[in-house]
């Protein structure tokens, strides 16, 4: 039988650092790193695909601002703001790894969803928002929209100066909706593009009514959960680095190739990874070896055909 992996495309694959964004660059970044995956294609295994949005959806979420101040448009919640994203990137992904197959000469099917993940509405994360979405604010701007919207604000300090952007709660994803319709369709050998920026969150009422949810949540975690609903062998997050490092970028750095679960949590508890960048990467590789996984690798994209890069995280070595 075919393996079956989940990949998360951080938000590199789409966007590099030093660049303006622009349809065509994203485009090309997009054409770039998924020629790195037909290795695994050709290897045989069944592929859904995630994606990081960050970027993206802030620029969605600048666009509704610019609409409401110069045009009185009604802004669009969080939710349908990462729905759009979730559209456009897996559009992109899609007609982007549909010509890669083609040039390769490999016939399969593409498919992109548009996926509402579930969260807990009590989770702790609503009272302690903490994820910054949106541009930045004078803080008479943001005292404003916190009277009128019951948005929440915290004060951003750059090089370039400071101000106050919108912070919204990141909860743990708990559910999966369309998860049946994804384990379907990559048994049939379809290529999936879903769980995009984490997923179109959402929470399920009393009376058993989905609703919206002001919230985003995290990429890699929901990536994971996806991983072990569907009963993926293996899960990959794809980043700007070849491999995990302790004490990164310090005179004691240490590469890590093979991770066992017990070391992984060591490490992760004595804080040996980046809090604000590799250690929810971590995490969630972490999650998915504990729900039955057989690996989790972290690497950079075009580090995938040579096993000898990246980080593989195993329960046992």
């Amino acid at each position: 039988m075919s393996k079956l992996a989940v990949v998360a495309l951080g938000g590199n694959a789409l966007l590099r650092g030093n660049q303006v964004g622009t349809i065509d660059e994203q485009v090309q970044n997009t054409a770039d790193t998924l020629e790195n995956l037909i290795y695994l294609i050709k290897e045989g295994y069944n592929l859904v695909i995630s994606h990081g949005n960050g970027p993206q959806v802030g620029n969605i979420l600048m666009r509704n601002d610019a609409g409401e101040q110069m045009y009185s448009i009604p802004q669009m919640p969080l939710d349908v703001c990462v729905a759009d994203s979730q559209g456009g990137i897996g559009y992109m992904i899609e007609r982007q790894l549909r010509n890669a197959l083609r040039r390769h000469g490999i016939s399969r099917e593409v498919c992109c969803l548009v996926t509402p993940v579930v969260v807990d509405k009590h989770d702790p994360a609503f009272q302690n928002p903490t994820k910054r979405v949106g541009r930045i604010y004078t803080k008479a701007q943001a005292d404003e929209l916190a009277a009128q919207k019951g948005w929440q604000f915290k004060e951003e300090v750059k090089d370039t100066g400071s101000g106050w952007r919108r912070v919204v709660p990141s909860p743990k994803p708990t559910g999966i909706l369309n998860i049946k319709v994804i384990e379907q369709l990559t048994q049939q050998g379809i290529i999936v593009i879903a769980s995009g920026g984490g997923g179109v969150p959402v929470y399920i009422d009393e009376r058993g009514d989905v609703c919206a949810s002001e919230a985003v949540i995290d990429k890699d975690l929901a990536s994971s959960l996806m991983a072990a609903k569907i009963g993926a062998d293996e899960f990959y997050i794809l980043t700007d680095v070849p491999y995990v490092y302790i004490n990164y970028k310090k005179p004691n750095e240490q590469k890590l190739e093979h991770l066992n679960h017990a070391d992984t949590t060591k490490y992760l508890k004595e804080g040996m990874f980046g809090e604000g960048n590799m250690a929810p990467k971590i995490g969630a590789c972490l999650n998915f070896i504990e729900q039955g996984g057989k690996k989790s690798v972290i690497t950079e994209a075009t580090k995938l055909a040579d096993r000898s890069f990246g980080t593989k995280i195993t329960m046992e070595y």
